[in-house]
């Protein structure tokens, strides 16, 4: 019994090896492909909504992706009007940095005996040799950008097709299971799509909340163009735990370049501490919640595999589908034990809540 237990135990651990090989290996169909399906799953409601009101699948799934792609558009127009004003301040921001430059070679010179010549020798001698490296930087660049444009076209092809042909796709998936495991097949996939479609929309309204607040903050404190990084803070969110620091990085690097006023870079830093300790505390357990019912480990865990697997774009989709993943454990026997470990330890009843409360809990206990 012991060794057809190891055995299973070894099968299931050789076919998640095997996953992430295909995963790495295919990345350039299944990056799009799973945008596409993540997407479609977080609409249909819209689609659905759309159905009642007398439309046909076709216009129903076509104004879905639209609305879609009428929200990003506004995002990015919002952020280019912000960003137009930023630019016109991009002659008092490259004096600004020339001066900290200037300031930089002055504390190398009086605390390294680099002189200024020295160091102006040793810059020239890397920009000389590395001047086919900046060329293929920006053919890259080019490329990139080429391909970025490829892959949204390509999301929102697959977005509408699986929001289009979403019945066929469910009837052959149910098609593959024998009639008795039919029905908890199709549970498994109505609430794969329940889940993803409460922490997407938990998370966007999340993000609003943030442009709000950061909004707020870098405008009290004097940021310039204080909506812009709001809005970039709130955007890059969607990147765990990277995109927080890195849109905070951005704004205060930026202040830096707009102001000799460093009160205003430790009144960026007090912000984002601020900002951060009410999305932990207070909006994530009351607008995101437990959705998806993971253990916070194992939410980092995927992270970092998603990141390693697929880059940025496999930390944005790291979570949610390490979320569907649990619902496929948690309905069928052999993966039961995985499910168990992915999700949180079991609380007694009356014992849930954020951390704050559980810890208030527990120091009046032991008082």
């Amino acid at each position: 019994m012991t060794v057809q237990y190891l055995n299973q135990t070894l099968r299931i651990l050789l076919l998640f090896i095997l996953t992430f090989v295909v995963l790495y290996f295919g990345s350039v169909v299944l990056v799009p492909l799973t945008f596409g399906l993540v997407l479609a799953l977080l609409l249909l409601p819209v689609c659905h909504w759309l159905q009642k009101r007398g439309l046909g699948n076709g216009w129903a799934s076509g104004l879905s992706v639209f609305a879609l792609i009428a929200v990003v558009s506004g995002i990015i127009a919002l952020l280019q009007y912000q960003l137009t004003d930023l630019l016109d301040d991009l002659s008092k921001i490259e004096q600004r940095v020339n001066e900290l430059i200037e300031a930089t070679k002055n504390y190398i010179q009086q605390h390294f005996g680099i002189s200024h010549r020295e160091q102006q020798k040793i810059i020239k001698e890397q920009q000389s040799g590395g001047m086919g490296q900046v060329a293929g930087m920006v053919t890259t660049l080019l490329g990139s950008f080429a391909g970025i444009l490829v892959d949204t076209v390509l999301v929102l092809v697959y977005t509408f097709l699986f929001i289009f042909y979403r019945s066929h796709f469910k009837k052959f998936v149910l098609r593959l299971f024998k009639p008795d495991d039919r029905p908890t097949t199709e549970k498994v996939l109505d609430n794969s799509g329940k889940v993803i479609q409460s922490y997407l929309g938990g998370l966007a309204m999340m993000i609003i909340m943030l442009w709000v607040m950061y909004g707020i903050g870098f405008s009290i404190v004097g940021v310039k163009n204080a909506i812009f990084f709001a809005i970039l803070c709130g955007v890059l969110e969607l990147v765990p735990f990277a995109g927080n620091i890195t849109g905070t990085s951005i704004t205060v690097l930026m202040s830096l370049a707009q102001s000799s006023d460093t009160k205003i870079v430790f009144g960026v830093l007090i912000v984002y501490g601020c900002v951060q300790l009410l999305q932990t505390y207070v909006l994530e357990p009351i607008v995101v919640g437990d959705r998806l019912n993971i253990n916070p480990l194992f939410t980092i865990l995927i992270i970092v595999v998603g990141e390693a697997v697929w880059s940025i774009p496999g930390m944005v989709l790291a979570v949610p589908l390490l979320g569907i993943f649990k619902i496929i454990c948690d309905n069928f026997e052999p993966l039961h034990d995985y499910g168990f470990l992915i999700g949180p330890p079991k609380e007694k009843k009356g014992e849930q809540g954020n951390f704050i409360t559980r810890l208030f809990k527990s120091k009046k206990a032991t008082s």
